[in-house]
């Protein structure tokens, strides 16, 4: 024996906010989230906020998200009068390590960002195998949906709205592969809405 042990793989998951009809936006497109704006900061959601990077060291972000989420979260991380819980999401996302995907940055818009132009499947699978902490995708269907087709998603956690949309981007498409989940934890909320964590089972 050599005394050496085999490094754990690091867990992968992901955050969304989906309609009962499962859907990531509404039918105006791709920025209609008129729907989900009343649930996002309920005492659920914010916990639900917290609970997404805890354990996380690594956050994953598609570059429409990295473009949103930087106009927006930093005044968060230094602002005294925000719920601590939006505050220490803000601050870990601003302090934690970044990947961005894009085709078309050509200079990060974070510091501690690191830009990648290449399969979501490759680069989760090598962020995988070294470092430590989880690999939180951060609210980017895009690169959910590539992770969920390749079968490299460990945990998801989503938050599911009371409401029907009856269009917009659905993130559970046909043609997945099969897969089995164990649900590690509900809340539901005063609004209906309900925090869901689902691990996978392998």
């Amino acid at each position: 024996m050599t005394g050496t042990t085999a490094r754990a793989a690091r867990t992968v998951t992901a955050n969304l906010v989906l309609s009962l009809d499962g859907r990531y936006n509404g039918p105006g497109g791709a920025a209609d989230f008129g729907a989900f704006v009343p649930y996002a900061t309920t005492e659920v959601a914010r916990d639900q906020l917290t609970r997404i990077w805890e354990n996380a060291t690594t956050a994953v972000l598609g570059r429409v998200n990295a473009d949103g989420f930087l106009g927006f979260w930093p005044s968060v991380a230094d602002s005294e009068e925000a719920d601590p819980r939006d505050r220490g999401y803000a601050k870990w996302l601003v302090h934690t390590e970044k990947v961005v995907f894009s085709r078309t940055l050509t200079e990060a818009p974070w510091e501690r960002t690191r830009l990648v132009d290449a399969p979501a499947a490759d680069v989760i699978a090598d962020l995988r195998s070294t470092g430590e902490g989880d690999i939180l995708v951060n609210s980017s269907a895009s690169v959910i949906k590539a992770l969920l087709s390749a079968d490299l998603l460990d945990r998801l956690y989503l938050i599911v709205i009371p409401e029907i949309l009856g269009g917009g981007q659905r993130l559970f498409e046909d043609g997945l592969p099969d897969s089995r989940w164990k649900l590690t934890h509900h809340e539901v909320g005063e609004l209906g809405e309900t925090a869901l964590v689902y691990d996978r089972i392998r």
